[in-house]
């Protein structure tokens, strides 16, 4: 059973940055789809980053695009997002997520397993 723990979470002014890390219990870190998403009050949850631990894809979202670098530490087996510039309405729940896959990774995943969050809350 694969298990995911994010941390890094917390409050910070405009401006700010944070950095969040989702520790991954898995076998082979080297070949998952993962990814980190969002959900503010009120809102649908949404993808803010997406990469394949194999190599070869990364996407963000547009809303993210030039402040958050997503990347990994394969000998650590974990996860981060690197978030720069933050603004309030960055704040959310933020969720780690992650699938076993041959290659193919995207916003749908595949993302069999998730994380229970971590808060990020941003003040202007």
């Amino acid at each position: 059973q694969v298990q995911l723990v994010e941390s890094g979470g917390g409050s910070v002014q405009g401006g700010g940055s944070l950095r969040l890390s989702c520790a991954a219990s898995v076998f082979t870190f080297r070949r998952y789809c993962m990814g980190w998403f969002r959900q503010a009050p009120g809102k649908e949850r949404e993808g803010v980053a997406v990469i394949y631990t194999g190599g070869g894809r990364i996407l963000y979202a547009d809303s993210v695009k030039g402040r958050f670098t997503i990347s990994q530490d394969n000998a650590k087996n974990t996860l981060y997002l690197q978030m720069n510039s933050l603004k309030p309405e960055d704040t959310a729940m933020y969720y780690c997520a992650a699938g076993p896959s041959g290659g193919y990774c995207y916003w749908n995943g595949p993302f069999n397993y998730w994380g229970q969050g971590t808060q990020v809350t941003v003040s202007s």
